[in-house]
């Protein structure tokens, strides 16, 4: 059996093994536990020598005193016997009982040396004294007797101090008697004596060291040892971790309390059991010592008394000397928090705070997983992109609070109706998706797509207040549309796309034709970067004229893009397309720096106008951009003016505002263009903004044939003056509109009646010669 180098505390204490505090650490501490089983294991080799060296020194002291009896009295030889056999037997029992206490402690060194010293003196005391009177042969005795007590002293080799302490006490005493037996000694005799003596001293001195040395590294190892023992004990104590040890066979030589005590079992009821079966019949684990390579965090569902509980294992083979595998050791460790951690943050990386919905990177996994599963079976999947209808105006009037509390209706909305067909998340902002595992029948889908934008089209009382949105919803099918979770994503997107284009509250399926108008729309925007960069576009200018002398004033510049392939492209087809893709930004610059331009080179007086989209009113830059165009052309500020229409106050009214006076400060003209045909304005009237108010085509055309239209004309004029703005008609395209619009208060005309949309050659001729209506 493979024992395992951690047993439990009763098992590993040997009874000689030195008990040391265990927060003593670093080097001071191992020190103090090298030198406790030092002192051990020199303890016990001396309780091993007592004896001999007691029995020895005994029997020498009574042949002495046999040979000195009739020379020595023995009133004074039986004291002397009595005093070495009852000084040797008590340091024989000190000896022995040292080397096996009940409680082991440091030693300290100088009493063996003192013991050492006090028998070699009391064992020579009365030779040393009676030496120099005996007869030769009694001498010889006693020398002979001295050098075995000096040999003796191997028994004290496992301290040197003492046999050193031993040996230089009865040389000091052989010479004390030499030199006191000098006169009558043989020569011959005496270094006889000298010669034993000093073999006794170098044999001895070299066997102390040697003997020293290896209880010494003994100690060493023993100290390492248990500083290991106890470190290992004090990392299960505290909790760090729990060691456990297995036999070739997968059986339980060693387990921690604590891993034994969280199955419900003591350490001794589990030796022998499989390990894997004591941990629930784990598969990983059986397999992992079945591969017999080391292993690490492998986690282990367990069920205890306290529930479900995770471990994790790591471990290393244990190969004896002869290389054959002979089990593991290894460590387990407590997960079970870890692993929560892990999954509250897991569930935070995918669930959106506000609806608690799964996000979009949890949408994104859904849908693979239902790819997969559509792409392995039979059943199609679909996802479905959301896209809350009229929700920007929610926040700008009502704030983000009751915005997002609109959010959060609209997701328990969306949850309701969808139920168990599938899953909705939140992609971000306004916009939702709904995720289905079964996607076979169409006419489902596009039932419960019905269902959804009829119960957000269904008001919202927040606080109180009645809130009304509406929803758009576009859906893509896989692996039919797109088999991967971007194809299928972007085929959604393209489809919700389509939906918005047809109004508020519609649902689109994907269809070929979308993705080669969204193919179309990619190499347009592409085309229109190119066109920006290689002069593709031109600015027309058509003229303004005053209505009551019919004299030119100004131009409106309009842009045209002559395509080198597909010849002049409609401003309705690219400039919508360039507010989406912020190509409105780079392209506006162009026109307001080219009309600046043109107006350098008419007479003084003739101003150019420029239409601005919301989107350029957004940029930080546009006051910049205007200023530099009218510094380069040196053109003055009055004869430039931007036109914007009512949609530029649909997002951010205070921004659009804002930016609207800072242009205003810069001495421009700000003209509100079709007024009347969308939302109404007349609450940023009176914010000194406009200067001109522009009736749309549409309202010119049926003054005609409505009196209403009329009446409308004339309240719109009435307002005008009122806040001091100027009024101009456009489309006007007859005599007949012309006089009537002059009639109503117009003050200037815009249409074909006075002329087309012209190059810049021709502007600038027109400008030049001051051109008016009898001229022409």
């Amino acid at each position: 059996m493979y024992h395992s180098p951690v047993q439990p505390e009763e098992a590993q204490q040997e009874d000689s093994a030195p008990i040391l505090p265990e927060a003593a650490a670093g080097d001071a501490a191992a020190s103090r536990l090298r030198e406790a089983y030092l002192y051990t294991g020199q303890a016990k080799a001396r309780a091993l020598f007592a004896p001999f060296l007691a029995i020895s020194a005994v029997a020498a002291a009574l042949l002495v005193g046999w040979a000195m009896l009739g020379h020595v009295g023995l009133e004074l030889i039986a004291p002397w016997l009595a005093a070495v056999g009852l000084a040797n037997w008590t340091a024989c029992r000190r000896a022995t009982r040292e080397a096996f206490p009940d409680a082991p402690r440091l030693g300290r060194k100088w009493p063996p040396v003192a013991e050492a010293m006090g028998l070699a003196a009391l064992w020579a005391s009365l030779p040393t004294w009676a030496f120099a009177t005996q007869a030769p042969q009694v001498q010889v005795v006693i020398g002979g007797a001295m050098g075995a007590m000096i040999i003796g002293a191997i028994a004290l080799a496992a301290f040197p101090a003492a046999a050193t302490a031993w040996v230089a006490t009865l040389t000091a005493a052989f010479c004390i008697a030499f030199f006191l037996g000098s006169r009558s000694l043989d020569l011959t005799l005496a270094l006889t004596f000298i010669g034993v003596a000093a073999m006794a001293v170098y044999s001895v001195t070299r066997l102390t060291r040697w003997t020293y040395d290896q209880l010494d590294r003994t100690a060493k190892a023993s100290a390492e040892r248990e500083s290991a023992r106890l470190l290992l004990r004090q990392y299960e104590r505290h909790g760090v971790g729990w060691l456990w040890q297995v036999d070739a066979e997968n059986r339980l030589v060693y387990i921690s309390p604590r891993v034994a005590a969280l199955v419900g079992r003591a350490p001794g009821q589990l030796a022998g059991h499989s390990f894997p079966a004591v941990l629930g019949g784990s598969g990983p684990l059986g397999q992992a010592l079945l591969a017999r390579t080391s292993f690490a965090n492998l986690e282990i569902e367990v069920r205890s008394r306290e529930g479900i509980r995770w471990i994790g294992l790591s471990g290393d083979p244990v190969i004896d000397v002869a290389g054959q595998f002979q089990g593991y050791r290894g460590v387990a460790t407590d997960v079970t928090d870890v692993r929560k951690t892990q999954e509250r943050l897991t569930k935070l990386a995918n669930i959106d705070v506000l609806s608690g919905l799964p996000n979009r990177g949890r949408v994104r996994q859904l849908l693979g997983e239902a790819l997969s599963a559509a792409q392995s079976g039979s059943a199609p999947c679909a996802v479905m992109f959301l896209d809350l209808d009229a929700f920007k105006p929610v926040n700008d009037t009502f704030g983000h609070l009751k915005g997002d509390q609109v959010l959060k209706n609209v997701a328990q909305r969306l949850l309701k109706e969808v139920g168990r067909q599938g899953h909705v998340g939140r992609m971000g902002g306004d916009e939702f998706a709904v995720v289905l595992a079964e996607a076979a029948n169409r006419r489902a889908i596009e039932e419960l797509a019905r269902r959804i934008i009829a119960a957000v089209a269904e008001p919202f009382t927040i606080d109180k207040t009645e809130i009304r949105i509406g929803v758009s919803v576009g859906c893509a099918v896989g692996p039919t549309d797109g088999t991967t979770v971007d194809d299928l994503i972007q085929k959604a997107d393209l489809a919700l796309y389509q939906a918005k284009a047809q109004g508020r509250g519609r649902f689109c399926h994907f269809s070929a034709d979308m993705q080669n108008e969204a193919e179309g729309r990619r190499r347009l925007e592409r085309d229109m970067r190119e066109g920006i960069k290689s002069g593709q576009f031109r600015l027309l200018y058509q003229p303004l004229v005053d209505a009551s002398t019919q004299s030119l004033t100004g131009f409106e510049a309009l842009i045209r893009w002559h395509h080198p392939s597909r010849g002049i492209i409609p401003p309705l087809e690219f400039i919508p397309l360039a507010e989406e893709s912020g190509i409105i930004i780079p392209l506006g610059e162009w026109v307001i720096e080219e009309a600046c331009r043109a107006a350098s080179h008419w007479r003084s007086g003739v101003t150019v106008a420029v239409n601005v989209s919301a989107h350029q009113l957004a940029s930080p830059s546009l006051p910049g951009t205007v200023r530099e165009a009218l510094s380069k052309a040196k053109v003055p500020a009055d004869r430039l003016e931007l036109e914007v229409t009512e949609s530029v106050f649909l997002g951010d009214t205070n921004g659009a505002l804002d930016m609207l006076q800072r242009l205003r400060a810069l001495g421009l003209g700000i003209a509100l263009d079709d007024f009347g045909t969308g939302y109404s304005s007349l609450g940023y009237l009176n914010k000194a903004v406009f200067h001109k108010l522009k009736i749309d085509g549409s309202f010119v055309r049926e003054a005609a044939k409505n009196q209403e239209t009329v009446a409308i004309i004339q309240s719109i004029v009435a307002l005008a003056k009122n806040f001091r703005m100027t009024v101009t008609a456009e489309g006007v395209e007859t005599s007949e509109d012309f006089a009537r619009m002059r009639d109503l208060g117009c003050h200037h005309i815009q249409g074909y009646l006075f002329g087309k949309p012209m190059s810049f050659e021709d502007a600038t001729a027109l400008a030049n010669r001051g051109w008016d209506r009898q001229s022409a």
